[in-house]
């Protein structure tokens, strides 16, 4: 039998429609995660198409799942991050929502604070508790949708839940009958997706919440949930690991519009930003991340990751504002006391910041050698250098040029007196038993000296 497809206006088999398989015991799928063994990733080499849609977006979770793995926000913290991620995403709203807390008082208190500011996005959702009392509460917050967890692994069904897969369905559909009656929109968290049995429960399960959809008139939004991070984005591996192969189904087989398909992933395989990104090119349109990757374990995939793989597959930030990255990162740092791994990409004190007197020649010469894009321009951080045993010549010359700030036409080079007095003087200091680099404030005091005040010290 065959029809014409909406999706792709071709002619196409009929879909299968699949039912729950209400199994006995559990299937914990140990031909690919054996505990004992690093997971394995097989292949049966069946492709799905790419099929990015019209319009993809961010949403934020950095007060939810970011949150649970640092010490807690305080309200004034809470509405500040809130400003800056709706500064960040731009009047088009690329940071499409952002997710809260509603269980204490202090959690709805930054609610209030934050839709009191009246920006149109991030959008503010919830997740709570599966019961009507939260319902009732998102409601007369005035909130419009609220994440609820719906876990579709039989690690959690069987061994956490203790129920069987019908009993699951069953409760999962039951809650969500009950937000619907509330007049709230459900975000379903599918938990744990890379270990569920995709056509046994998760498309049987999905079917029946969009047809629940439909007839309440309601929309749900799926959230494609990579619990342990062990999606992978290659093409033609097996379910439930392929992430292809995830969104595909869910769009394919359930009928997910690719507005109400979300991606969130986690980094333990360092695969979180891949990932998400390959969510987007097989038809989800949202992926959900925190500010630094902060979450569970290794961490959620980096907001701002998103951010710079958005204008590389889009080809423009359409209205976000990149260097708000950089204010980001200095709130964290100063306001809440978070110490950014010094190497981490876009945020991180050392990430466009060379050692090596080798790649600091290279910068002197032509910064675009050696630096990833006009890190400048877009994120409001110059490259510079760390000034250390290995800098070499070249490596003072450009930190001069660039801590003084100086114009073209008053930039030194490698072979000005004032670079070879100051390396004279740090070779020195390295043969003298020291170990670590030169302070900014070490640096300026010399080159005060040397150059008899012609660069004071800043």
């Amino acid at each position: 039998m065959f029809e014409l497809s909406d999706k792709t206006n071709l002619l196409e088999q009929r879909a299968y429609k699949y039912s729950l398989q209400d199994v006995n015991e559990a299937n914990l799928q140990r031909d690919l995660y054996s505990y004992d063994e690093v997971p394995r990733i097989a292949f049966n080499h069946r492709r799905v198409p790419i099929g990015m849609p019209e319009e993809i977006w961010i949403t934020d979770t950095s007060l939810r799942d970011g949150q649970q793995s640092v010490e807690p926000y305080s309200v004034k913290q809470i509405v500040e991050i809130y400003k800056l991620l709706s500064k960040l995403g731009g009047p088009y709203g690329l940071i499409r929502q952002t997710e809260f807390f509603v269980y204490s008082q202090k959690d709805r208190k930054a609610i209030e604070e934050c839709q009191a500011l009246g920006l149109q996005f991030p959008e503010i959702t919830t997740w709570i508790r599966a019961t009507k009392e939260d319902f009732k509460l998102v409601k007369d917050l005035g909130i419009r949708e609220t994440g609820i967890l719906v876990s579709c692994s039989d690690y959690h069904i069987f061994n956490k839940l203790k129920m069987t897969r019908k009993q699951a369905m069953d409760t999962y559909l039951a809650t969500v009958a009950e937000a619907f009656e509330a007049g709230v929109m459900p975000r379903c968290h599918l938990e744990d997706i890379t270990r569920a049995d995709f056509y046994g429960f998760v498309v049987p399960f999905v079917n029946e919440l969009m047809k629940m959809s439909r007839d309440a008139g309601i929309p749900v939004r799926i959230r494609a949930c990579d619990t342990m991070g062990y999606g992978v984005p290659y093409p033609e591996v097996v379910l439930p690991r392929s992430v292809p192969g995830i969104i595909y189904g869910l769009h394919h087989y359930s009928d997910v519009p690719s507005e109400m398909l979300e991606w969130h992933g986690h980094n333990d395989f360092y695969k979180g930003v891949t990932n998400a990104a390959t969510a987007w090119l097989y038809g989800a349109s949202g992926v959900n991340c925190s500010l630094l990757g902060l979450g569970e374990r290794t961490g959620n995939v980096p907001l701002e990751a998103m951010v710079m793989e958005y204008a590389a597959l889009r080809g423009s930030f359409d209205g976000m504002d990149p260097t708000v990255i950089t204010e980001i990162a200095e709130f964290f740092k100063n306001e809440i006391g978070y110490n950014i791994p010094p190497m981490t990409p876009f945020v991180g004190k050392n990430f466009n910041v060379t050692r090596a007197g080798i790649h600091a020649d290279g910068l002197l010469k032509d910064e675009e050698i050696y630096n990833i894009f006009n890190t400048k321009k877009i994120l409001n951080r110059p490259a510079s250098v760390l000034v250390g045993k290995a800098s070499g010549l070249a490596g003072i010359a450009y930190w001069i040029n660039n801590n003084y700030n100086l114009p073209d036409d008053k930039k030194i080079d490698k072979k000005d007196p004032l670079v070879v007095s100051l390396k004279e003087w740090i070779d020195r200091e390295y043969e003298d038993g020291r170990q670590t680099t030169l302070s900014d404030g070490e640096l300026e005091a010399k080159i005060n000296e040397l150059s008899y005040g012609k660069f004071p010290r800043i």
